[in-house]
């Protein structure tokens, strides 16, 4: 190296480097580029398959793959977790919470600003929405004592939002109604 830190010529690296970059360009095999690879032969060159639709090892490999559903609960008269199954389908009330594809129900905390601000969502509602989350809102003004409590809605989505973390409250409010 040189005082002012570029690379000399005579330098063994320098020398080392420049030998490899020959040895690439005269021996394109290096390089593993689609001109270095081998021509296509003819269809008889290759040996022959034969395509099966349901070989039986495919058995094994089934067992492994993820279920396309999730299996209905057994019924029982009491759960452990203190996990309730939908009753309800809205009929008498004017409007239903579907639960999600693994029968929980559908009330999330989000967290915004360095989990400064918490919103808690309740997602797919289906019917009277403003009924509910007057309902909804009633609930969770008696968990507070009284206090007043500001909620959003967007009935295109199917959401309310509750301004504050009310997750515990509003998951066993819905449970209890059988949402």
């Amino acid at each position: 190296m040189a005082a002012s830190g570029k690379l000399m010529l005579g330098s063994g690296l320098c020398r080392k480097l420049s030998q490899f970059t020959r040895q690439l360009h005269t021996q394109p095999a290096l390089l593993s580029s689609f001109r270095s690879s081998r021509e296509v032969q003819p269809l008889d060159k290759y040996p022959d398959v034969e395509v099966v639709a349901q070989p039986p090892e495919w058995r094994f490999v089934e067992r492994l793959l993820p279920a396309e559903t999730v299996p209905q609960p057994v019924e029982r008269p009491k759960y452990p977790s203190g996990w309730r199954p939908q009753r309800e389908n809205g009929s008498q009330a004017g409007y239903f919470v579907a639960r999600t594809k693994n029968h929980m129900v559908p009330v999330y905390l989000q967290t915004r600003f360095r989990g400064q601000r918490r919103i808690t969502v309740v997602r797919r509602v289906q019917g009277d929405i403003w009924s509910l989350e007057k309902d909804l809102r009633a609930v969770v003004e008696q968990s507070r004592n009284g206090k007043l409590c500001a909620t959003r809605i967007n009935e295109l989505s199917g959401q309310i939002h509750f301004h504050g973390d009310h997750v515990d409250v509003l998951r066993d409010y819905l449970k209890e109604k059988g949402f």
